[in-house]
């Protein structure tokens, strides 16, 4: 995975060297997402969604204990 992060960031970098400033900065989230898809679906693992009912749940402080 230290590869396809570099290589990722590398690319990140070309495209937006215009915009980064020349210091050191976080990988974007969504690079480190992707990088998290692919490697989950190399291994045939699958991440669930929430629900409409259970983002209503984590949303609320009313319900639950």
């Amino acid at each position: 995975m230290n590869f396809t992060n570099q290589t990722f960031n590398a690319e990140h970098i070309v495209k937006n060297d215009k915009h980064i400033a020349k210091k050191v900065c976080p990988v974007p989230l969504t690079i480190d997402k992707e990088i998290a898809r692919l490697k989950l679906a190399g291994m045939s693992i699958a991440i669930d969604t929430l629900t409409g009912e259970q983002k209503k749940y984590l949303a609320s402080w009313e319900m639950g204990t």
